[in-house]
């Protein structure tokens, strides 16, 4: 079984584009998203509009939370965006996505941890330090509900693949749409890629295991950021550009 899993859009259709073209070329039996989809500053109806005609297996993440069910005067500017251009068809496709997916046997789908579409799993943040990756130990406490020999997670944008003693597999696949964030929960911290590329991960199982490629995918983020500062991101047009935070 080849597995193409693919997080934390944001609304990024152009990466979302170049992300399916690579799949296209290299082959999968089935293409997942771990949620994140629509929230950011770029185009989440049309990215919305491209994954409900795709049908594919797919969970929300926290800003899919957030952009349901908060009031808009609680939103950060990313979820505000989202919330103001999405149709009620696209809201209610994404509001009849499952939190986490049972894909089969093999492959569970969670986008922050089993039991939180917030918490960091393969990640750490610290005060005053900032993120760094997990201990075997956090990874290990974080696993509670993680019942699949295959554990495919979002959120934090960071691709990264940890094995727990038991053979249970972890994978973050990266961001699809956005290379570089900073946030302030739980302590300020920023996350950075250190290029623009797009990122999915293909798992293939083998007679010795999974094989895990982590990849990086160029396409055309000049576009991107050249909407993001047109729609009053300027933060996000030099995240997309250098994969940095300024």
């Amino acid at each position: 079984m080849r597995i193409a899993a693919m997080s934390d859009i944001h609304g990024n259709l152009w990466a979302l584009e170049a992300v399916l073209a690579d799949i296209a070329r290299r082959g999968a039996d089935v293409i997942v998203n771990l949620g994140d989809i629509v929230s950011g500053p770029l185009l989440p109806g049309e990215t919305a509009d491209r994954l409900m005609a795709l049908a594919l297996p797919t969970i929300a993440g926290n800003h899919e939370r957030q952009v349901l069910t908060h009031a808009p005067e609680r939103m950060g500017a990313s979820d505000l965006y989202a919330h103001q251009q999405l149709t009620q068809k696209q809201r209610e496709w994404l509001a009849g996505l499952p939190a986490t997916l049972r894909l089969n046997a093999d492959v569970q789908m969670v986008h922050g941890t089993p039991g939180s579409d917030l918490i960091y799993w393969l990640e750490t943040v610290t005060e005053p330090q900032g993120m760094r990756p997990a201990t075997h130990a956090e990874v290990v406490e974080r696993a509670a509900g993680a019942e699949a020999p295959l554990v495919l997670c979002g959120h934090t944008h960071v691709p990264r693949a940890v094995q727990l003693e038991d053979g249970r597999l972890i994978v973050n696949p990266g961001s699809v749409g956005l290379q570089a964030y900073d946030d302030d929960m739980p302590y300020p911290h920023v996350v950075e890629n250190g290029t623009p590329h797009a990122r999915y991960a293909l798992l293939e199982k083998g007679d010795a295991g999974w094989r895990v490629e982590l990849v990086a995918v160029p396409y055309d983020f000049r576009a991107a950021a050249e909407l993001a500062e047109r729609n009053g991101r300027p933060d996000w047009a030099v995240a997309l550009r250098t994969g940095r935070m300024g």
